[in-house]
């Protein structure tokens, strides 16, 4: 297992899979998700990320979940339609599941296969936490679903942009349409966050946790350093 320290942000993390029929100068997934709670910050440091990348000349998809091809949107709809307050648990978790399983066959994987990065907004560790913690149903139980969905398929590194639910509540009020789940109350918001920690002690080897409640560009900063160093180590085992 390669691990590495990123000075000055005093992260470490390693143990990626490594695929065979998938290569970008170095064999592996190559995919880098973003997550975080409502009004963590997510399309804000995915636009730091993307500049960086294109900076680099490297060859991406921006992607979101759910969501991200056409039928996934329309699973989206579903769920966050603020109409639908009678959805049951169980039901969410499995709509999130479909809309994931569709996004990886019609874009994820076409994309891998092509030797492109995939930058994702979400990935199955937020059903985790929101699904399988917030919602009671079973951190384990909604693994093992995904797991179905996504035949394994993990990301190769994680941001977890760290914001607590009552910042990230502030933050969204400003918004003038709030969606299904952005409407739960702050119980609610307290219990992903809560799921986000069991997460990230889930899986220590690819997710790095980073103070989402500072300035935006000191946020960029020190998540461009991150995926930076990552994107090194891979090439320099390559060598």
């Amino acid at each position: 297992m390669a691990h590495f320290k990123v000075e000055n942000l005093n992260i470490s993390f390693g143990g990626i899979r490594a695929v065979s029929d998938v290569s970008f100068e170095v064999e592996y997934n190559k995919i880098f998700s973003i997550i975080g709670p409502n009004g963590s910050g997510k399309t804000t440091i995915v636009n730091g990320i993307k500049k960086m990348l294109n900076e680099k000349g490297i060859d991406y998809i921006q992607t979101r979940e759910p969501g991200g091809s056409e039928i996934a949107e329309k699973i989206r709809q579903v769920i966050l339609d603020k109409n639908n307050d009678k959805m049951d648990a169980r039901t969410e978790a499995l709509l999130y599941a479909a809309s994931r399983r569709q996004h990886i066959v019609e874009v994820v994987l076409p994309a891998l296969k092509a030797g492109k990065l995939v930058l994702c907004d979400r990935f199955v560790d937020s059903s985790l936490a929101y699904q399988g913690y917030a919602r009671g149903i079973g951190i384990d139980e909604v693994y093992k679903m995904n797991q179905f969905a996504t035949e394994g398929l993990l990301p190769d590194l994680t941001i977890y942009l760290t914001v607590t639910p009552q910042v990230g509540i502030k933050r969204k009020s400003a918004q003038k349409e709030l969606d299904r789940l952005e409407r739960e109350n702050l119980g609610f918001h307290e219990k992903v966050y809560q799921g986000y920690q069991k997460v990230v002690e889930m899986f220590p080897d690819r997710i790095v946790a980073i103070d989402g409640e500072r300035d935006a560009q000191a946020v960029i900063a020190d998540t461009v350093v991150v995926v930076e160093a990552f994107l090194n180590q891979r090439l320099n085992k390559n060598d």
